[in-house]
């Protein structure tokens, strides 16, 4: 399983493997990719609000925001499921760092101002996945939604 992790998040055969703490950064951003493409509806909103939060959290330069997001996005397209990314999560993410992914999970959802079923379930699913408990859960989804009146007031 380790193996089949570490193969899906290589860059290129020709190329060295992605170190562990860029494989959790990496599966952080595929997981923000699916919230995005839950409602199979991904606008310029929620794919720059994506590029803003992993440049900001990942502290990465320009050059690397670009490559780091086609990257991401390979993975989340080849994926099958997304415990494959959760998996890498719960490996390397503390209990702060797994709560504000959740937040960046709402945060993307409701960059339109609206949260679709289809992301709330996303959302739920990758917080199970993560064992992030119900009542961060909901505080994750106040906070986010909460930021959002804010800046667009």
């Amino acid at each position: 399983m380790l193996n089949q992790l570490k193969k899906l998040f290589a860059i290129s055969p020709t190329e060295q493997a992605v170190p562990p703490q860029r494989l959790a950064e990496l599966a952080a951003t595929a997981l923000l990719l699916e919230v995005s493409h839950a409602d199979h509806h991904v606008d310029t909103a929620e794919t720059e609000a994506i590029l803003a939060i992993a440049q900001k959290t990942f502290n990465l330069a320009d050059q690397e925001l670009v490559d780091f997001f086609s990257t991401a996005e390979l993975k989340k397209s080849d994926s099958i499921s997304l415990y494959e990314f959760t998996d890498v999560i719960n490996q390397d993410f503390d209990t702060s760092q797994k709560f504000q992914l959740i937040i960046d999970c709402w945060r993307i959802a409701y960059v339109d101002g609206n949260i679709d079923r289809y992301e709330d379930h996303t959302i739920r699913k990758i917080a199970e996945l993560i064992y992030v408990s119900h009542s961060d859960f909901m505080r994750a989804k106040h906070r986010a939604v909460s930021a959002y009146k804010r800046t667009s007031d």
